[in-house]
């Protein structure tokens, strides 16, 4: 499927641009289940101030998608019609500054983050070496891992919104919950401030390894897989209560209930974006049935499915 090609218009429209522009750019290898249709158009900015020219510009009727490192995503195989944002080397910073603070690019891997906390002797922010993904959507989904979550470190976020101005707010005004933040959803998220501890890198470095073993030991890290497919709900474990439904190894065209976590998905290497909601949905039904116990999704999914 491809979409009708906005990207001349959009150039024309847009002369200052200087990020990359591309037509019906198939997204899939931009995730890590390496499923999904093509972005209408995929745009990567320079910089912010390319991101707010854009933004400041583009007509409102056409939509904006934002991803990031793919992590926690199923793109439907149909694509994503109107502007896909990818931030890249613009917004990939990181600097230690005083006072035990980091400020990081959104296109910062977390992991990136938590090993220059490490060579700073700064604590407190090693979790984010088990989040496979990038500052901007741990800023989206409060992400955490290990007893620590996005809400528990964070000083500030900057922004641009839709019409392209520059936002910053504060962590209380960040609306977090869990796995969710409150900040519109056309915002997109330019830089955190983040604040660690006093620490000793030696400890530190022995948390980090811990965390790390314990991925290794326990998630499928070597698949191609999203990360944890559903929130826990109040009380239980999601992985639980998929276990107890019976749906370890359980199998839906190229997609599969991984046998070593039962809350991570898996594309055995032929799954279609497709399959592996499909699976999700069908994990989600016989939760319900078996436990009265209703999942929600933690991957996002988007786009639109392909037509038949």
């Amino acid at each position: 499927m491809t979409f009708p090609d906005i990207v001349p218009d959009l150039k024309t429209k847009l002369p200052q641009l200087r990020g990359r522009l591309l037509a019906n750019q198939r997204l899939a290898e931009f995730t890590w289940f390496r499923v999904g249709g093509p972005a209408q158009a995929l745009f990567m900015p320079e910089d912010e101030d390319d991101l707010t020219y854009l933004l400041a510009n583009l007509p409102r009727e056409i939509p904006v998608t934002v991803i990031g490192l793919g992590s926690n995503l199923i793109v439907r195989d149909g694509g994503i019609a109107g502007v896909v944002i990818r931030l890249g080397r613009g917004f990939n910073r990181i600097k230690v500054e005083a006072g035990q603070r980091v400020r990081a690019g959104t296109a910062a891997p977390d992991q990136q983050v938590a090993k220059a906390t490490l060579e700073a002797g700064i604590a407190g922010l090693a979790f984010l070496r088990g989040i496979p993904g990038a500052i901007g959507g741990a800023l989206r989904m409060n992400g955490g891992a290990y007893g620590r979550e996005t809400k528990d470190i964070l000083i500030a976020a900057r922004g641009i919104d839709r019409a392209g101005n520059v936002r910053v707010y504060t962590n209380a005004e960040m609306g977090f919950s869990y796995r969710h933040c409150g900040v519109p959803d056309d915002v997109v998220f330019t830089e955190a401030l983040l604040q660690g501890d006093p620490g000793d890198s030696a400890l530190i470095a022995a948390e980090m390894d811990k965390i790390t073993q314990a991925r290794e030991a326990t998630q499928p890290v070597k698949s191609r897989t999203g990360g944890s497919t559903f929130k826990n709900p109040d009380g239980h474990k999601a992985w639980q209560l998929i276990d107890a439904a019976g749906c370890r190894g359980l199998a839906v065209g190229g997609a599969e209930v991984s046998g070593l976590h039962c809350n991570f998905l898996i594309n055995l290497g032929n799954a279609t974006a497709a399959d592996i909601e499909a699976l999700g949905e069908e994990v989600r039904r016989r939760v319900q049935a078996h436990s009265g116990v209703t999942l929600e999704w933690e991957i996002k999914r988007i786009g639109v499915q392909r037509a038949a």
